[in-house]
């Protein structure tokens, strides 16, 4: 863990020089291009919308798997109800 941690920074460490020497400075553009007032509004919309869909998926991930643990546990409840009518050894 500690060798990952010093390892990470080494290279952090020797990969920031060059970084910060980029000979091809942009102006602070950054990789989708010029930015407008729409496309920080559309940025924002998209922000806004992806919350409730995250929180819809997750919702529903976590009914579904409620469910099969409910399942689950009502069979075994099933099970150990009528183990003396199986029989066994």
């Amino acid at each position: 863990m500690v060798r990952t941690a010093l390892l990470t920074l080494w290279l952090l460490a020797l990969s920031a020089p060059a970084a910060l020497a980029y000979p091809g400075k942009d102006g602070g553009e950054g990789t989708w291009g010029l930015t407008n007032d729409r496309v920080v509004t559309m940025a924002g919309f998209l922000i806004i919308g992806g919350f409730p869909v995250l929180i819809l998926v997750l919702s529903i991930a976590y009914h579904r798997l409620e469910n099969r643990r409910l399942r689950r546990w009502n069979a075994e409840k099933a099970r150990r109800a009528r183990a003396d009518l199986r029989g066994g050894w």
